[in-house]
């Protein structure tokens, strides 16, 4: 099999290709970015994409889907640098966080902003927060005692795939009324260090970014 991947399908929306192409460039590994527009897939795309989604890794003839599992794919082919920490406890924890990721913090987000009634935004908001307070208290307090990122001293998939909340946070905080815990001082520092590594930098979009095209998005979706 080539060594190099020949194909990402990506949308800089989309918070699970993010975090995809941030493991792409922590790993250094060359990649030809193909950027999908998902209001207007190309008549094609369910070959590519059996679930009509992206990410999308097109690696010689395979192709890979779901970000947590291209994740995984690339640490398994691309082992060095390592995503992800050899001893097994570790591992399990940080696949503990990674799926904490996904069916809480994320699935409640996409609930959110796809709510419109406001009594239950401010239910869901309630939940977001409970689930940031957890982060702190039972992630970032107990697994990184030593360094500023998750897991300690090294980046791992466990902070690249978290950190596409962060950047897109002013999405909630505009559209939603969110506000972020002030009493969160652990996980802001753990933000700022992630946000400041080169690799994750130069895949960074302004707010300006997420909320013209928030806003965009809800006009398609919510016009009557």
């Amino acid at each position: 099999m080539d060594k190099i991947p020949n194909g990402f399908y990506s949308t800089k929306l989309c918070p699970y290709a993010h975090r995809s192409r941030l493991a792409l460039v922590e790993k250094q590994i060359p990649f030809t970015l193909i950027e999908i527009d998902l209001q207007h897939k190309p008549a094609n795309f369910r070959e590519i994409s059996p679930a009509g989604k992206v990410p999308v890794l097109k690696h010689d003839d395979r192709r890979i889907w779901e970000s947590a599992i291209i994740n995984e794919y690339l640490e398994e082919v691309f082992p060095t640098p390592a995503l992800l920490p050899k001893d097994p406890i570790q591992r399990a924890q940080a696949r503990i966080w990674i799926n904490f990721a996904d069916t809480r913090l994320f699935a409640l987000t996409h609930k959110l902003l796809f709510t419109p009634e406001l009594t239950q935004q401010v239910r869901i908001i309630k939940e977001i927060i409970q689930c940031l307070q957890t982060i702190e208290q039972e992630g970032l307090q107990k697994l990184s005692v030593e360094g500023p990122y998750w897991l300690g001293t090294d980046l791992s998939l466990v902070d690249l795939t978290y950190y596409p909340w962060f950047e897109q946070v002013v999405v909630l905080e505009y559209f939603c009324g969110f506000t972020f815990p002030t009493e969160l001082d652990r996980l802001k520092r753990w933000w700022k260090a992630v946000a400041d590594c080169e690799s994750v930098r130069s895949q960074s979009q302004f707010s300006e970014f997420y909320l013209e095209h928030y806003s965009r998005l809800q006009q398609q979706l919510f016009k009557s």
